[in-house]
């Protein structure tokens, strides 16, 4: 069966799923969820995945796009948070979507706040992080290994540094997605391309160990699918359809920066976070030339929201962290817009034996992100927890709860669509988002000069087309906030929505 997800595919597998039984009902499609019902989909298991809004709606698209092995975890004593980290990581980068996933490298600048023995013991941390990429299988050609540098190379990789008073840097490297939300996409269209009925805008409203009422949002028909067994993969709204769920959210805030606020940017920063141990911001260039600065952790108290706002205190909090290491302090003015995302933290207080074991109170800084997978008396499914670079392992972990006979998960191994050769001559940009895939891209260019047009930020027509065509992309927001980034910024946003509904209509 073929990847492509569109309309047209929707309505009629939205049709069989009125009156099929599926072996696995999954509801929702971030990471996690598409993860899901991928390893259910390549196990041979019939699967019908479900979500209320789009893919990548809710926390997937709003995370730091790391693929990290766990450093912050080893600090904290989480080996084997640490351990599983660095495990995925290696299957990101080598097998899974080395078009999407690539090393990174980061400074963390020796300035006068950080003193002598904390480098020591930071440098120390770094390599033995580095054991764990060795450990687990990652070939230093991929994923270099940590070094100090001196001030003066530091400043040729970050010329925004202040340079008074800088000994130099640790230079560190990581994973990195290059659009969390394009990952998620390539999961649901390989899950698709093994079988699975993948099935947006379709909201459940009640669930139960043998199905699901669901409603289909463009319509507001409400009608039932079942199956034999049921996995709730909402992430941080998971107990609304699971009561018995206990989540501590957490919200993440980001800074989108303008490009040119830090000036040529080559490596990302980690600058300590003041009167913390082991917490740092994170300052992260982009393809695009916008550069992004977070993350903030704060408790979210009252109702969880669709999509979370960032606060003006963050933002202060923020360009303010970051400043701290930098020859011009930022300015308000210099942020094009923020977004935030919220960490489906487990509560200590669960009680399941693979619930992460963490305190009943306060911060959620301090809660474990590894995953637990609960099973609720009428037999559904959830899983909860972890982050973006174990959602595969998270997937597998459901399913074989959920699914204790069936044959073993493939997807260690298993790659993305898009992750196979890339033609030469292939625009670096295009082969970055779009992999073996990028040829197919071009080829609408071809076929109508009209769509090599530039919409915002180097993306083409043919782009938006693209994934009305193959991705699942039903509206303007699908298109400008999720299968493109364009829409983090307002007047980006604005600019481009002409192109993106001449898209659909083209398509």
């Amino acid at each position: 069966m073929n990847s492509s997800l569109n309309a047209a595919r929707r309505r009629w597998e939205l049709d069989e799923a009125r009156t099929d039984v599926v072996d696995v009902l999954v509801v929702g499609l971030g990471a996690t969820g598409a993860g899901v019902a991928l390893d259910a989909a390549s196990r041979g298991l019939s699967v019908a995945a479900v979500d209320a809004h789009d893919l990548a709606f809710g926390t997937s698209r709003w995370s730091s796009k790391l693929i990290h092995g766990g450093l912050r975890y080893l600090a904290s004593g989480q080996v084997g948070v640490a351990w599983e980290s660095a495990v995925e990581r290696d299957a990101l980068l080598r097998f899974i979507a080395p078009h999407l996933v690539a090393a990174h490298p980061y400074l963390l600048p020796l300035t006068p706040d950080v003193p002598r023995a904390q480098a020591a013991a930071l440098m120390a941390g770094y390599r033995l992080g580095d054991a764990l990429r060795a450990a687990s299988g990652t070939p230093r050609r991929l994923l270099p290994g940590p070094s100090r540098v001196a001030a003066g190379r530091a400043l040729a990789l970050a010329p925004s540094l202040r340079a008074d008073g800088l000994r130099g840097a640790l230079l560190s490297w990581d994973g990195r997605v290059v659009d969390d939300a394009r990952l998620v996409v390539a999961l649901a269209r390989t899950a698709a391309a093994h079988g699975a009925r993948i099935l947006t805008r379709c909201r459940a409203l009640a669930l139960g160990g043998d199905g699901a009422r669901v409603r289909d949002e463009l319509t507001g028909e409400e009608f039932d699918i079942r199956a034999r067994t049921v996995i709730n993969a909402t992430g941080v709204w998971a107990g609304e359809l699971t009561p018995s769920v206990a989540l501590r959210p957490s919200r993440g805030t980001h800074l989108v920066l303008r490009s040119g606020a830090l000036g040529a940017l080559r490596a990302g920063l980690h600058v300590p976070i003041p009167g913390e141990r082991a917490r740092f911001a994170l300052v992260l260039p982009q393809a695009d030339g916008r550069v992004y600065a977070g993350l903030t952790d704060e408790p979210l108290d009252g109702p969880v929201p669709d999509v979370p706002e960032a606060p003006e205190s963050d933002v202060a909090f923020l360009l303010d962290v970051v400043g701290t290491a930098l020859d011009r302090p930022l300015r308000r003015a210099d942020v094009a817009g923020a977004f935030a995302g919220l960490r489906p933290l487990v509560d200590g207080r669960v009680g399941a034996a693979d619930a992460a074991s963490g305190p009943a109170g306060g911060r959620s800084a301090d809660l474990s992100r590894r995953h637990a997978v609960l099973r609720s008396p009428d037999g559904v499914v959830t899983v909860v927890g972890g982050k973006l670079t174990t959602y595969r392992r998270m997937a597998e972990d459901a399913v074989d709860a959920a699914c204790p006979h069936a044959r073993a998960s493939r997807t260690a191994r298993l790659p993305l669509v898009g992750a196979g050769p890339v033609r030469p001559g292939t625009p670096g940009r295009l082969a970055r988002r779009y992999g073996s895939e990028a040829w197919a891209v071009r080829d609408l260019m071809r076929e109508d000069p009209a769509l090599a047009e530039p919409v915002a930020l180097g993306i083409t027509r043919a782009e938006l087309v693209w994934a009305v065509r193959h991705e699942g992309a039903l509206d303007a927001a699908d298109l400008l906030d999720r299968r493109t980034r364009i829409g983090l910024v307002a007047e980006d946003r604005a600019a481009a929505l002409p192109a993106a509904e001449a898209a659909l209509a083209y398509s």
